[in-house]
């Protein structure tokens, strides 16, 4: 298992490389300044990490009370990944029109290519991180 400081070093990694990956390629895609996209995708990310907390928490403290347990099955982590992104769209959609001034439509096309993004950046990060950074009895082993 992961140490404290590790969890801190992956996570600040994912977020500052991804940062610096989608801000100025957002811009282009979008066509939008880089400081306004980098704008949207700090308040993407933060607002995530903090959804993060307040889903997952409030997801156990559910499954808790109908369940009486927080084990998932493969339906319930489906359901939990679809829950938790659709809470993310609902609150980061109206934040992106508003900032940038585009209609909702625009803005739920950027999210989505935001979260497409993230997805596939996840996959990459996280097998490099592993490879670089391997678990102490993986690198016993």
């Amino acid at each position: 298992m992961r140490t404290r400081k590790d969890r801190i070093r992956h996570a600040l990694l994912f977020e500052l490389i991804a940062l610096a990956i989608i801000t100025p390629f957002g811009g282009s895609v979008f066509e939008v300044s880089t400081l306004d996209f980098g704008v949207v995708a700090v308040v993407s990310t933060t607002t995530a990490m903090l959804w993060n907390y307040v889903f997952n928490l409030g997801f156990d403290h559910a499954m808790l009370r109908y369940r009486g347990t927080v084990r998932k099955s493969v339906a319930i982590r489906v359901l939990h990944a679809v829950a938790f992104e659709f809470g993310l769209l609902v609150l980061l959609v109206p934040f992106i029109a508003w900032y940038l001034a585009v209609p909702l439509w625009t803005a739920f096309l950027m999210d989505v290519t935001i979260a497409g993004f993230y997805l596939v950046y996840a996959f990459a990060f996280n097998w490099l991180y592993d490879t670089v950074f391997p678990l102490p009895e993986t690198a016993r082993a």
